[in-house]
């Protein structure tokens, strides 16, 4: 047992490590008196020495040389970086769709209320504001029963009205409220301008005091000439308020000069022209578009080819595609304007509650009313895809306008703005196909497609020539490219 024990204690004495049941001893050497490293006097004694001081005097030097030159090409970088263009000064009207409910009963089931229901469902569409109305108390062509500061009982009350304003201000949504006074009459204005716009002046000042963010009005072509006119505009020239409100109003049946008189004659916020005509050449439509935007009028422009007096998209145009229409209008310098139930291509007379039916096309056993279902599903995607370019791209917000193209049949145009990336759109209403020879000092030789509605030749992501762009039969297309330098 001695021999044993000794055998152990000699294994223990080892300098090796050695595993006795799973644990390991480690046997640390006694100090042999070998010497590690340099001490601390020594580190000392020869930092001091000359050699060692040159070299960290020239490390210094060449640090603060190295910074310098990098802060010396940052400031020639900046410097000969080529400045960004101001952006110019938008207003709400100016930054998104607006979306015209004339008949509030029809849009939905619940009045004002129904409105309020429906507006997750308008932010989703990037809807910016609501052009609601008119809902006054008046018999058409009677005067004396205008009450331009009442609610008509089936619509709603006061009450509801302040609910869906705060309701639709929480999520971004502005509400300008249709004040057109005999808006179920011959004449809106019932042939005595003066008297009404003395009324109209009243009651903007009680709406606008309610929360409304604006006032429109129709036929604006002749309330210019009263006396009430800028007692009017000055009601909303105040400047004591944290948002702008908008004056707002429509003209029909006047031609482009006429109209472009107009805008710098009325001073309104926006004035929509029901101009381009869908059934003019695209010659003319090019010319017309041309002549209203290079009066510098951009932002006070509205485009709308839809409403209560001109009916809806699909039955104004019924031999073009509401989803060309849908490009045009989201494209051109200006703000967009579409009536309830044009997003998914609703008829003058189809009441918009048909856009709540959307269901699955796969639970609908009718192969007519399926195919029905799948077309308005993919026109209010196309819109809702569309709408969301037309909110946050630069070039579609507030770029120039650059005409490329125009025929009979189509129309081709561009939207730049400084150094972002540019648009393009392109559109053949025809029976035929049609191929544009596309010339500009800033086009490359391709583009990318983001919105067509021809998925087969030109489909999303795809790059397609621009020296000889071709479209089918009442096809439209929007194309991208980005800014070269």
């Amino acid at each position: 047992m001695k021999d044993v024990e000794l055998k152990e204690v000699d294994q223990a004495k080892q300098p090796m490590t050695r595993e006795i049941n799973g644990c390991v001893k480690v046997t640390v050497p006694e100090n042999t008196g070998v010497k590690y490293g340099l001490s601390k006097d020594e580190l000392i004694k020869i930092a001091g020495t000359a050699g060692w001081i040159r070299t960290r005097w020239a490390l210094l030097v060449l640090f603060w040389l190295g910074w310098v030159g990098m802060l010396a090409g940052a400031i020639v970088i900046i410097v000969q970086a080529p400045r960004c263009k101001p952006i110019p000064e938008m207003n709400w009207w100016n930054e998104g769709l607006l979306y015209q409910i004339s008949d509030i009963n029809a849009f939905s089931d619940n009045g004002l209320k129904g409105v309020e229901e429906k507006l997750d469902y308008l932010s989703q569409m990037k809807v910016k504001g609501l052009v609601l109305g008119p809902i006054h108390n008046v018999q058409a062509d009677k005067l004396d029963t205008l009450n331009l500061t009442s609610v008509k009982p089936e619509v709603g009350t006061e009450n509801k009205i302040e609910s869906l304003l705060e309701q639709a201000h929480k999520k971004g949504i502005s509400i300008v409220l249709n004040l057109t006074p005999n808006y179920e009459g011959e004449s809106v204005w019932f042939k005595s301008f003066t008297t009404v716009a003395e009324k109209i002046k009243e009651a903007c000042t009680y709406w606008l005091n309610k929360g409304f963010d604006g006032i429109f009005l129709s036929d604006l072509g002749n309330i210019k000439e009263t006396d009430s006119w800028s007692s009017i505009q000055a009601i909303f020239n105040q400047t004591d308020k944290t948002k702008k409100v908008a004056l707002m109003g429509s003209v029909t049946g006047l031609t482009v000069d006429e109209v472009s008189v107009l805008l710098n004659q009325l001073g309104v916020d926006l004035l929509l022209t029901g101009l381009p005509d869908p059934a003019k050449s695209g010659e003319k439509q090019a010319e017309v578009i041309q002549k209203l935007y290079s009066g510098n009028l951009q932002t006070s422009l509205g485009w709308s080819l839809s409403g209560r007096t001109l009916g809806s998209l699909a039955s104004r145009a019924p031999a073009v595609p509401v989803k060309l229409f849908h490009t045009l209008l989201f494209t051109l310098p200006g703000t967009p304007v579409l009536n309830a139930g044009d997003e998914v291509g609703l008829k003058t007379g189809e009441k918009p509650q048909t856009m709540w039916d959307l269901k699955n096309p796969d639970e609908e056993t009718n192969v007519t009313a399926k195919a029905l279902q799948e077309e308005r599903i993919a026109m209010r995607n196309f819109f809702k895809a569309l709408s969301d370019l037309r909110a946050k791209e630069r070039s579609l917000l507030h770029g120039e306008y650059v005409s490329l193209y125009s025929s009979t049949t189509s129309l081709a145009f561009l939207r730049l703005w400084d150094q972002s990336e540019r648009f393009l759109t392109g559109m053949n209403w025809g029976n035929d196909s049609v191929t544009m020879k596309l010339t500009y000092s800033d086009l490359p030789a391709q583009a990318q497609v983001r919105l067509s509605t021809d998925a087969a030749n030109l489909a999303v992501d795809r790059m397609v020539s621009l020296q000889n762009l071709e479209l089918g039969p009442k096809q439209a297309v929007l194309l991208s490219y980005p800014y070269a330098g």
